[in-house]
């Protein structure tokens, strides 16, 4: 069990991180106090700012000594309340915002270190400036950080090629919880001395150790590439079009994301300055990219593909995007999609994995099974079809208080989705982590033998449970987590 930080422990942390990396004051810490969908809201004794790895196992080192917790923070753009304190006012939030240098780009080997609170956006165009592409992008790049991303083993819009932070993760630098440093990031390809300390603290989500440093994969920078946006009637066209496309083009497909109708008539309605990629509505929609050296070789091999899929009916309309500006726009509206449904109201977001052959029956088989229990609520599926990782967000009924109904009965139609994805074996979190939002239906639905490992390697490494304490295993003493309100 953990402790309130004395004052001692105060004034030592003080002392040691000055003004700019030590905070104590309500205004200045409430801002992230609070998660990102604003379900989550706690309170902290403290923020805390380090800016070296130094000052991190400093931190740590004082911590553990007098057992308090510390929250590790990024941009705090998460999904599941994984960075936000509980309600005890009795943790430390650690802050990795001022650890934002790119430390060394090589070139020749395509790799570059950056520090824990580098955003993605900033390191995208720190590489791009030596010719070089950090192949992970998502939404949230101008908040999210490389230590968030890390921790929560992202994923995104480019998996189907490059696969998630930990494929691209070549080596790691971390502060373990007695306040060690884990240096690990030189890029070993071949690295036998047991245990991959690296893939443990990837998507451990601060509960292992403090991500500081990552060393990661880079690309050549995109000489080219080919953006469609395609109208067809099923998810199950959609996986025809993915497997024929995938043998046909191979490495060169990064990007295959399906799209509802619904959604898309959400992102015209809410975000301005869209405007639908079809003359016509389909049922489902495709947005696809291939990228290459040359524009030429892409088109070869993308567009009589695409035009025999229109000649067999596969899909129905198809544009290609005749400039950067219109790819981007159409990219604008597969990245608008989350922001397009808050504006529409209270929904239950769910981000699941299921193999991707069996996606088209989850999107058509769930659905049913929660309106047969539950009468006119709504379901709608978007996501990343070629790795199989479905967004799925159920809406109340028509004309009922959507948040009365969330509190009402969220729980259980979460229960009834994360079921049936365990049911085929699926996953309930695909790129966004377990923190607090999942953290008990993962103890209920996991096997028991996964979740004895899971405990026992939190047990093992942090055995007095100060860091991230409450989230991703449930079981280990925790206290109450930080307040909810459902439906947001």
């Amino acid at each position: 069990m953990t402790h309130a930080p004395s004052a001692s422990l105060l004034d030592k942390l003080a002392a040691l991180l000055g003004p700019k990396g030590y905070s104590a004051d309500p205004g200045t810490i409430a801002p992230w106090l609070t998660d990102w969908r604003s379900k989550y809201h706690g309170r902290a004794a403290a923020m805390l700012s380090p800016a070296s790895t130094q000052e991190v196992s400093a931190i740590v080192r004082l911590c553990a000594d007098e057992q308090v917790a510390l929250v590790p923070q990024g941009g705090n753009s998460g999904m599941v309340g994984g960075a936000t304190p509980d309600d005890s006012g009795d943790q430390l939030l650690l802050s990795l915002r001022r650890m934002n240098r790119i430390r060394h780009v090589d070139e020749a080997a395509r790799l570059a270190v950056a520090e824990a609170g580098v955003i993605l956006e900033v390191f995208h165009d720190g590489v791009l400036a030596h010719g070089l592409r950090f192949p992970l992008t998502l939404g949230g790049k101008g908040s999210a950080t490389i230590g968030g991303l890390v921790s929560t083993n992202a994923g995104g819009t480019q998996v189907l090629r490059h696969g998630t932070m930990r494929a691209l993760v070549a080596g790691l630098e971390a502060v373990l919880p007695d306040g060690s440093i884990f240096d690990g990031l030189a890029p070993l390809k071949k690295d036998n001395r047991g245990y991959d300390l690296r893939h443990l603290l990837c998507g451990a989500e601060g509960t292992l150790g403090i991500v500081t440093a990552a060393c990661l994969h880079l690309v050549p920078a995109v000489a080219a590439r080919r953006t469609a946006w395609i109208g067809v009637d099923s998810p199950e066209h959609a996986l025809l079009l993915l497997r024929r496309l995938d043998a046909a083009i191979g490495d060169a497909l990064e990007g295959f994301e399906l799209i509802p109708q619904s959604c898309l008539d959400a992102v015209l309605r809410h975000i301005p300055q869209t405007r639908a990629p079809l003359s016509d509505p389909h049922p489902w929609h495709i947005l696809l990219e291939l990228a290459g050296d040359q524009d030429r070789p892409l088109g070869d091999a993308l567009d009589p593909q695409l035009a025999a899929a229109i000649d067999t009916g596969l899909i129905r309309d198809v544009v290609i995007a005749k400039s950067e500006r219109e790819s981007d726009d159409f990219w604008r509206l597969r990245d608008s999609i989350s922001e397009a449904e808050r504006a529409e109201g209270p929904a239950l977001q769910h981000d699941i994995s299921v193999p991707v052959d069996l996606m088209p029956d989850f999107i058509a088989e769930n659905p049913r099974r929660l309106e047969s229990v539950f009468p006119g609520l709504r379901a709608l599926s978007f996501g990343h079809l070629g790795d199989g990782n479905v967004h799925h967000h159920v809406q109340p009924p028509a004309g009922v208080d959507g948040a009365v109904w969330l509190a009402e009965h969220g729980a259980a139609v979460s229960r009834l989705v994360y079921s049936h994805v365990v049911e085929l074996g699926g996953s309930i979190s695909a790129e966004h982590g377990i923190g607090q939002m999942k953290r008990d239906i993962l103890a209920e639905l996991d096997s028991p033998a996964r979740l004895s490992a899971l405990r026992g390697i939190k047990a093992g490494l942090d055995p007095a449970g100060i860091l991230n304490p409450g989230k991703l295993i449930a079981g280990l003493g925790d206290r109450p987590l930080a307040s909810h309100r459902a439906g947001q």
